[in-house]
């Protein structure tokens, strides 16, 4: 019998996949109509927005939808996301392209109808840290009993992803053949390849915050901790206070959290004046463009980052814990392109003396990124309209 918590997951999928074959039987899949899905954003984005950008130049004529919702765990939230995937269950069903970033319900629990594509543009650069099938046996990795009720990462015709070396790693994720993933490229670092001033940005910074003129800027961007959509809160494991006594006064740390960590961080009162958080004043793509410095954990950011030729550092506190969570591809130490601390003395210390190696970047570049030409959309959106290719779930 399957767990009471798990009810609305089995009601939910059941629900829609009635639905989606009502959708099938009383309407066609309008050859022109594209959808773009997201359950991570409120809005157009990174990869999504850059392909649904290059599609519109292309093709004017062809019908684009918009369907996001950022999934809210709150019972009201929960109940307004059952709603909206129904709809989106329309849009599957009549859509010749289905375009998603991240984990979509609605796509594992239906059998897609011939003519319509389901394109996985995963918001992850490169592969990093486990997702998806790979981190079955971790307590990261969803349940046993969830995995009878609803086939993650299934039913995708493409995948776009950076590189070759990358395609085995997605393939056991997404438990699918490898010839349906593509290294066509990224579409949101096409953004470092346009002529974007960095001057326009450092004054909306300034602007913003007065506090970041003139300074050195160090990104802080720590990877998204727990399972759910939410967490209770983030207390940084970087002691901010220690690097504002110890840093020169040029020197300003800027914040960005994962979007679904960015309302709960904490910060000491004694280094406010030291660390802006940046919320939804700028994408992550403008503050990697703004950072003189990142400073990660193990987080995905370093792949795009790498395409700046800019010093990062690994601040890996619980490394043992996190490997036994969830693992990585690589082992750790030896993958990351910058130095590991795991005391805020010690990151301090690095941060003072400046002392970056900027060879290992360029290295890590040119090993996870088959092109560095800004050319990632027009590459996928290409490969999306030859009829000659033709995908497979």
């Amino acid at each position: 019998m399957k767990s009471i918590k798990l009810l609305p997951t089995l009601f939910s999928k059941y629900i829609i996949k009635m639905a989606y074959s009502i959708f099938c039987l009383f309407f066609k899949v309008d050859e022109k109509k594209v959808t773009f899905a997201s359950s991570r954003s409120r809005k157009m984005d990174g990869n999504l927005y850059y392909v649904w950008k290059e599609f519109n130049k292309r093709e004017p004529e062809y019908q684009y939808i918009e369907s996001f919702y950022k999934i809210d765990s709150s019972i009201k939230g929960k109940f307004a996301y059952f709603f909206h995937i129904l709809k989106d269950s329309y849009h599957l069903a009549t859509s010749k392209y289905f375009i998603i970033d991240d984990y979509h319900f609605s796509v594992y629990v239906i059998h897609p109808r011939k003519g319509t594509e389901i394109i996985q543009l995963w918001h992850a650069c490169g592969a990093f840290k486990k997702f998806g099938m790979s981190t079955i046996g971790k307590s990261f990795a969803p349940s046993q009993e969830y995995l009878e009720i609803v086939k993650i990462h299934s039913n995708y015709s493409r995948v776009y992803v950076s590189s070759s070396e990358v395609i085995p790693f997605y393939a056991e994720a997404f438990d699918m053949n490898m010839e349906n993933i593509y290294p066509l490229g990224v579409p949101r670092t096409d953004y470092f390849f346009e002529s974007t001033n960095k001057e326009i940005l450092l004054k909306k910074l300034t602007d913003l915050f007065p506090a970041a003129a003139n300074k050195r800027l160090i990104l802080y961007a720590p990877t998204f901790r727990g399972k759910s959509h939410q967490q209770d809160g983030f207390i940084s494991p970087i002691d901010f206070k220690l690097l504002k006594a110890s840093l020169t006064k040029d020197t300003v740390c800027l914040v960005h959290l994962h979007p679904y960590m960015s309302s709960s961080f904490q910060l000491d009162e004694a280094a406010a004046d030291f660390v802006i958080h940046i919320t939804e004043e700028f994408n992550i793509q403008e503050m990697m463009i703004l950072a003189d410095v990142l400073i990660t954990d193990y987080s995905s950011i370093i792949f795009d980052y790498s395409l700046l030729n800019k010093p990062a550092a690994f601040f890996a506190h619980d490394l043992a814990e996190y490997i036994e969570e969830r693992d990585f591809y690589y082992d750790y130490e030896e993958f990351v392109p910058g130095p590991i601390f795991t005391t805020s003395e010690e990151l301090s210390r690095w941060l003072e003396l400046a002392d970056y190696d900027l060879a290992k970047i360029a290295a890590f570049q040119k090993r996870f990124f088959e092109y560095t030409d800004g050319k990632a959309s027009e590459r996928i959106v290409s490969h999306l309209l030859n009829k000659n290719v033709h995908s497979s779930c």
